[in-house]
């Protein structure tokens, strides 16, 4: 049983910079306190090192020194790696036998937010114990070790040339992307000095936008969160395809140029389609958001699918658990563990660009079989300390709407984590019969 969390939430620690956590003083603390678990779970002999990277955010730098100071504190070592994608920090641990890496980011939100992430050796999240046992040593002061024993810090200067060269292994050797016009939307995040360059560094005729990161731009009006101005740039440019990023390059969404934007739920199964052309697929995981039209077609592939809690680090617990490959989030979330540990939105990309060239098709025509049903949310405010599961009016609603879709769609409803609002969510071939099941549920709770 996984004990209550005080600071980690599903992707590590995450807030407003300046207020309870996200400022210099704990990310001190929380540097210390993770350098300590580190030490007591290190082998003798050696010194633990860690890789620290971070989005573009303005704060970053506040953080990354902070958290530098608090490990060399604590009797460890530092890499600073700079400006790197998520799944970047998570390669580069892995593949430098490093004791753990940090990300500074807040994926998606706005500069004005930032986070704290942590990877493990084997380039994957922490394990729940590891998060734990970092917080209880929050609580204890931040010390100092002996001098001799302090830890030295150094820049990774070669960190995005690696990078760069993992992505590309993961593509085809006997394919290119000559031939191809490609957007990149870089959410001025992480992936700006990296994502261009790998796809034209394997053939790809390559434009930018979101690729000029000044601190407090992050995912202003670009990336996977606002994929107008990526439309608009490869209807203008004539382009085959818009790749979007978010502000730490580990979610990916598409367009195409009939203006068509692909979620995370298509481009899995444009992957998925593409491995079963060379093989059998053992299992695909999504979440409770995931397209039932999606779940339908995997069916119909004769390939099992699973539904994990909302969140890429269940999703990739699921695919563990089961020895699965692929799964992903809707938002764009994709996880091919034949390529990475964790979730890339570059690696993702790659793998829909060598369907593409490999069939020699166009992204429209390899979605050929799947047509999403419509899946409409709407958020109702909960009077505070109001038990929803106890609610009979929204029972029965739920009961009828259930017996009304009779397994050809899907209701789902949960309470929001951050406000007091519940959730409900209704998905169906029919988007009439969307509309009124979403009000009929809605209506219950007036």
């Amino acid at each position: 049983m996984v004990g209550k969390r005080k600071y980690f939430g599903t992707d590590g620690i995450r807030g407003k910079v300046g207020a309870r956590v996200i400022n210099a003083e704990f990310a001190l603390r929380l540097g210390y306190a993770a350098g300590k678990v580190l030490t007591d779970t290190h082998h003798e002999g050696s010194r633990p090192v860690v890789l620290i990277g971070k989005d573009t955010r303005i704060s970053g730098y506040m953080l990354e020194s902070a958290l530098e100071a608090g490990l060399s504190a604590a009797g460890i070592d530092v890499l600073l790696a700079g400006p790197i994608p998520t799944p970047g920090i998570a390669y580069l641990t892995r593949a430098l036998r490093l004791s753990a890496g940090i990300v500074i980011s807040a994926s998606h939100n706005p500069y004005y937010d930032n986070g704290i992430k942590f990877f493990s050796s084997a380039g994957m999240k922490l394990p729940d114990e590891v998060e734990l046992a970092i917080e209880a040593a929050l609580d204890e002061p931040v010390g100092c070790v002996a001098s001799e024993k302090l830890g030295r810090a150094r820049r990774l200067n070669d960190a995005a040339g690696r990078y760069i060269e993992f992505c590309k292994s993961g593509f085809p050797n006997d394919l290119d992307l000559s031939g191809l016009k490609v957007v990149v939307d870089a959410a001025h995040g992480a992936g700006y000095h990296i994502a261009p360059d790998v796809f034209r560094e394997l053939g790809a005729v390559v434009s930018c936008i979101g690729c000029t990161p000044n601190g407090l731009n992050i995912n202003e009006g670009v990336g996977a969160t606002h994929m107008d101005a990526l439309a608009q740039a490869v209807s203008e440019q004539g382009a085959d395809v818009g790749i979007a990023l978010d502000g730490d390059a580990d979610r990916l969404l598409m367009v195409d140029r009939s203006g068509h934007r692909y979620n995370g739920d298509e481009l899995l199964y444009v992957i998925v389609a593409d491995r079963l052309r060379h093989g059998p697929v053992a299992g695909v995981a999504g979440t409770q958001m995931t397209n039932l039209a999606l779940e339908h077609r995997l069916a119909e592939m004769k390939i099992p699918f699973g539904r994990a809690a909302v969140g890429d680090r269940y999703v990739l617990a699921m695919l563990q658990k089961k020895g699965w490959l692929y799964g992903g989030e809707s938002s764009g979330h994709l996880l091919c563990l034949d390529r990475h540990t964790t979730g890339d939105g570059i690696v993702a990309a790659l793998q829909i660009l060598a369907a593409v060239q490999r069939e020699g098709r166009p992204l429209a025509e390899l979605m050929d079989g799947l047509t999403l049903y419509p899946q409409k949310l709407v958020n109702v405010p909960l009077t505070p300390g109001v038990d929803w599961h106890d609610h009979a009016g929204l029972a029965r609603a739920r009961e009828d709407v259930e017996r009304e879709l009779q397994g050809r769609g899907r209701v789902l409803i949960r309470a929001s984590g951050t406000e007091p609002k519940l959730r409900l969510m209704v998905e169906a071939s029919d988007e009439r019969q969307v509309d009124a099941c979403l009000e009929k549920l809605s209506a219950s709770l007036r």
